[in-house]
């Protein structure tokens, strides 16, 4: 293992771990077969792209039976295809789903630094990539987790029962994965999800996620002229849909950094004081924090800490704004639609359907009537925020991470994005898990992904020591 993160012997017991002495000779191997995953360019929402994800589908069931799955298949999800794999050979042991993506977000290959995404690199103890953490480097991790798993223990199958699960979509807002959950649910069925694909806090400082934030996305175009018009012929009277797309955005925060959406936070509760102690507890150092993550400065709600309005607190931001003509030579014309896409993160006691009621009746009292506009709220993608639950699996993880990482400190933290995580939960009647391993530097969705190889490697260790301890609780055993 890289020299930081090194741990041959158990940080509880002082004896050679065979868990850690796997995952370091096996760590080449790890490294290869996630970069020969890499080149498959799996891009969500690209139709070009679609035989890709099939492709890369077809390369994860065939990893799944050569490390032992007796029960693999690949299953279609709209244009996509998802992965499921299945070990159940330990009667009377607990059953574990295992949920992660191999999808991948689009690329700008331009904004890449040294090499292309779809062509993986090591630099500097990082594997560079698009997907390389974001989540096949996650899914990989339990692979090797779990046949370290089963070497150190000297077992011929886990000593609990997995499943795995890998959609295909997630990128897209896993459109079809509700289908799925009700079509396949019969095969599903568990007593814990275990949900990889999260982040991590810092490598020096592990801290399990115990909530992610729900999402909905927005777009919105406003419509003045009816074409574009030369602005020496109508400026100063034609109405400038870019100007009043701009106001609406500007009347988002009020002046203490919070949504200002009448009715918005009905439902919203401040963080309690046991909560807040746990994110208090994390180290936190501005610098580092806005060198590692690359924001510039920090702002948001007044009266809560960053890690509150991270996790805790609801958000806005806008994605995306286009009007005009953003390439190429100006025509200097007032234009005729200005559009924009913004993301919504909710938190607990939150509902999609009544903050989507919410914005729409904003939206229209707040609109000029100078200007036409259109609203879409994407509700059937949208994604209701998950808090787990007070569970001995979530004890039991922390105890593998202190082995695993070698640490006697694991923190508690939330996750800032979203995902199917409720869908899950209550699709399946099971408390769900967080296990990801993304670092805010790792650059998801962004130019030069990547992902460090010595959390590949104390991530798969975790996950061999989590499968014991979920076994047989508080054991000693690797």
């Amino acid at each position: 293992m890289a020299e930081s993160q090194r741990c041959g012997t158990s940080a509880h017991t002082g004896t050679p771990s065979p868990v850690h002495d796997f995952v370091e000779v096996h760590t080449d191997e790890m490294v290869e077969q996630l970069s020969d995953w890499v080149r498959i360019a799996s891009v969500a929402g690209v139709p070009e792209r679609a035989p890709n994800i099939i492709r890369s589908a077809n390369w994860l069931a065939s990893a799944f039976r050569d490390f032992g799955f007796p029960t693999v298949h690949v299953w279609s999800t709209g244009d996509t295809s998802a992965v499921y794999a299945e070990w159940c050979g330990a009667p009377g042991a607990p059953t574990v789903l295992v949920y992660s993506h191999h999808d991948v977000r689009a690329v700008k290959e331009s904004l890449w630094d040294q090499t292309p995404p779809f062509e993986p690199a090591l630099r500097h103890g990082r594997l560079y990539g698009r997907g390389s953490s974001d989540a096949k480097g996650q899914v990989l991790a339990h692979l090797w987790g779990v046949r370290a798993h089963l070497a150190a223990r000297g077992l011929r199958a886990p000593a609990v029962n997995l499943k795995f699960l890998i959609e295909g979509e997630e990128e897209m807002g896993s459109p079809h994965f509700a289908e799925a959950l009700e079509r396949y649910g019969d095969l599903l069925g568990c007593d814990l999800v275990v949900y990889s694909d999260t982040m991590q806090w810092k490598t020096d400082h592990p801290a399990i996620c115990t909530s992610v934030r729900g999402m909905l996305s927005a777009h919105i175009e406003v419509y003045g002229p009816l074409r574009d018009v030369h602005s020496g012929a109508v400026s100063g009277a034609a109405p400038n849909p870019v100007f009043e797309l701009s106001r609406l955005l500007a009347r988002l925060h009020d002046e203490r950094g919070a949504i200002a959406v009448p009715g918005f936070y009905d439902a919203v509760a401040s963080p309690s004081p046991a909560r807040r102690a746990e994110l208090a507890a994390l180290p936190f150092d501005e610098a580092d924090w806005l060198d590692r993550s690359e924001t510039r400065s920090i702002g948001g709600e007044d009266g809560y800490s960053v890690f509150e309005r991270l996790w805790e607190r609801p958000a806005v931001e806008v994605t995306s704004i286009i009007a005009g003509d953003p390439v190429g030579a100006s025509r200097a014309a007032v234009p005729s639609m200005a559009a924009a896409d913004l993301s919504f993160r909710l938190v607990p006691n939150q509902q999609v359907h009544t903050i989507a009621d919410t914005l729409r009746a904003w939206v229209a009292a707040e609109i000029s009537p100078r200007v036409q506009y259109a609203l879409t709220l994407s509700e059937e993608t949208a994604q209701e925020p998950y808090v787990t639950p007070k569970i001995p699996a979530v004890e039991a993880l922390e105890r593998a991470i202190r082995k695993g990482c070698c640490t006697a400190t694991v923190g508690r933290m939330g996750n800032a994005g979203g995902g199917p995580a409720a869908l899950l939960a209550s699709s399946l009647g099971a408390p769900l898990v967080f296990y990801g391993t993304g670092l805010v530097e790792d650059h998801w969705h962004d130019s030069d992904e990547s992902i460090r190889i010595d959390v590949l490697q104390y991530t798969a260790a975790t996950l061999a020591f989590y499968w014991s301890e979920l076994a047989d609780p508080g054991s000693a055993a690797p």
